[in-house]
């Protein structure tokens, strides 16, 4: 009888007597995921408009948290991709392929490559703390790293317990944010709470998006995502929620900025988005859904941090008689 077939696509290439083909520059492009580094960039830089709100900004801190959220985020989806891959969850994808869930590349590489730039956003992540002198940071620095590594790694990953668009909330969202404002000025504000909130319904809406389009095969895999869990109409119900409630939380935030309104302009790509995810019939409609969704955080996040770097609403002085 036949050994049973590996769900490790490199072993699995071993027993059919192939090897898997070599991935290109673009496949390693790809495989970070280039249209979810926008929800790397949009808190530190909300983070950073909040400490320069309340008290001041540190240009050395901001680019370190900078590039610990980028590292962080890339390390995620490498440590993704190299999880899934072995676990054979990525064998039938819809959206963008997987380096091995593909086969294109050696599982231990791309662990390897994982590994790298966690380890990279632990070095940023330590100049953070040597600029700022706040050690206690390291023990936040930690559990990231470990949430990133657990998403889909480990006995346990979270991601596997329907629980990615809470942990992607969290992290992405209120620690980014409130992270980065305390690391530069040594509080945090309710500004940083606020913003925290707005772009970590973001970052649960782009997962939310991409479980949503992968609820078939994760099915089919047995990877439990929350919307195998609540079904498509309850997850596209908590996805239209999660897109509003940022602007909820600019509508207050536009009263007290000069030029706070004007991010209301993300609404035409926010508003797409929400629609295909409301008709979608496939998961691959949900494919410009899942790019509409990291471009409106992108340009809300970077948008609203401009926004608060202009100043508060100014009102013209009332002329005088003779004035």
């Amino acid at each position: 009888m036949a050994p049973p077939r590996s769900g490790n696509p490199a072993r699995r290439a071993q027993q059919d007597g192939s090897a898997p083909s070599p991935a290109t520059r673009r496949d390693w492009i790809a495989a970070a995921r280039p249209r979810t580094l926008g929800m790397a960039i949009a808190p530190v830089a909300l983070g950073t408009a909040a400490a320069f709100n309340a008290e001041g900004y540190h240009l050395g801190i901001a680019l370190a948290c900078l590039a610990l959220a980028l590292c962080m985020q890339i390390g995620v989806n490498f440590a993704n991709d190299y999880s899934d891959g072995v676990k054979g969850t990525d064998a039938v994808r819809v959206g963008p392929g997987r380096l091995v869930g593909a086969g294109k590349a050696e599982p231990r590489t791309v662990r390897n490559v994982a590994i790298g730039f966690l380890a990279a956003g632990a070095l940023a992540g330590l100049v953070v703390v040597l600029l700022s002198g706040r050690w206690w940071l390291l023990l936040i620095g930690v559990v990231c790293i470990v949430a990133a590594w657990t998403y889909t790694g480990g006995k346990r990953p979270y991601g596997y317990l329907a629980l990615g668009e809470l942990m992607s909330f969290v992290f992405f969202g209120p620690v980014a944010v409130m992270g980065t404002t305390y690391a530069i000025i040594g509080r945090v504000t309710e500004d940083s709470i606020a913003l925290g909130v707005a772009i970590g319904c973001f970052s649960a809406a782009l997962m939310l998006t991409n479980n949503l389009r992968d609820i078939d095969t994760d099915r089919a895999a047995g990877k439990r995502s929350l919307p195998t869990l609540i079904g498509r109409r309850a997850s596209k119900a908590l996805y239209v929620l999660l897109m509003l409630v940022p602007f909820g939380i600019l509508w207050v935030f536009s009263y007290a900025l000069a030029y706070g309104f004007l991010v209301f302009a993300v609404l035409l790509l926010a508003g797409p988005a929400i629609v295909i995810v409301l008709l979608a019939r496939s998961s691959r409609d949900l494919i410009t859904a899942l790019g509409l969704t990291g471009m409106s955080a992108l340009l809300y996040g970077v948008g609203l941090a401009i926004a608060i770097w202009g100043g508060p609403a100014g009102f013209a002085p009332v002329p005088t008689p003779g004035g």
